[in-house]
């Protein structure tokens, strides 16, 4: 692990605490149900005790929750999990291998409940329609009939409360926001928008546009991204979206893990046809979200299914 100061070090700690959850939550099955509203239904906890003492407390604060600073996971075709430690230069240290069975899910997503800037728990939806939450307090929940949504992800605060909340897209391309709590279970959902399906990629961790607000980027199938700045307003989360840029469809994956480069900016990785990463730096001006980018990984992965 690479030596970092002070406040990045104590998220990658707590980094190590949400691997953790990650390991515990491959060996859990459940049946498949389906339901027009998935919610959530209660879960045994998982005791995250004393891997979650080692993270150093962090100060709360506005910025902190606006620019998250995560780690990356990776799943690959074989189900193996891996962990990606920011190293402070804005790329990678050398991988973790923390899990199996990663096949079973299809996605997943990190969240961060009490706006410190780091993520203390993970989602994962499975290939049955199945939900699961844990964190590194032993909160624990499960939702059945998710796989009604072809798009599952955790941008951050979208309805003007502390915790993250979670954007889902159904198969005909409606999109809801379900409000998350702070022990990671979900308020009911409210539908925000049609017509979502003209996105392959939609992508958030923070705020991109500098009004501390969460937003998220979309690219449509040719290759446009957009920009959709958030509100703060859970029933009407997004403005009316800006471009960005063309040639987006270079790229068969776009992530966020928040703040890379430890800048104080939500940042934008891409990985290319070739295997390779990019990361486009954060500006924090919705008229040009991103500067050059910039590569961290010269190539090889391709080899991942899944990236959050």
């Amino acid at each position: 692990m690479a030596n970092l100061p002070g406040r990045k070090r104590g998220r990658v700690l707590s980094r190590l605490a949400v691997a953790a959850i990650a390991a515990a939550l491959v060996g859990t099955t459940a049946g498949s149900a389906v339901a027009d509203t998935p919610v959530p239904a209660p879960l045994k906890s998982v005791d995250m005790g004393s891997v979650a003492d080692a993270a150093p407390q962090q100060a709360t604060s506005a910025a902190d929750a606006a620019a998250p600073v995560n780690a990356l996971f990776a799943a690959d075709k074989s189900g193996e999990l891996f962990l990606y430690i920011p190293n402070g230069t804005g790329a990678f240290s050398p991988r973790q291998s923390i899990g199996g069975n990663w096949d079973l899910f299809w996605a997943s997503a990190q969240a961060d409940h009490n706006a410190d800037g780091e993520s203390e728990g993970l989602y994962a939806w499975d290939k049955l329609g199945n939900m699961f939450y844990n964190d590194s307090d032993g909160n624990s929940s499960e939702g059945r009939g998710w796989n009604i949504y072809n798009k599952v992800l955790a941008p951050g605060n979208l309805g003007g409360t502390q915790a993250y909340d979670i954007l889902a897209r159904d198969k005909a391309g409606a999109l809801y926001v379900y409000k998350g709590n702070a022990n990671g279970t979900l308020q009911s959902r409210v539908k925000v928008g049609s017509g979502w399906n003209i996105y392959n990629q939609i992508v958030g961790q923070g705020d991109l546009s500098g009004d501390g607000k969460a937003d998220i980027v979309a690219r449509d199938g040719s290759g446009v991204l957009w920009l959709y700045k958030g509100t703060g307003n859970a029933a009407a989360p997004f403005t009316s979206r800006t471009k960005v840029g063309s040639g987006w469809n270079t790229f068969n994956y776009l992530v966020s893990t928040g703040d890379l480069n430890a800048d104080g900016r939500t940042d934008l990785i891409a990985r290319d046809g070739a295997g390779a990463l990019w990361r486009y730096n954060g500006t924090g001006n919705a008229a040009a979200p991103f500067s050059g980018r910039v590569k961290i990984g010269a190539s090889g992965w391709n080899i991942y299914s899944m990236l959050f």
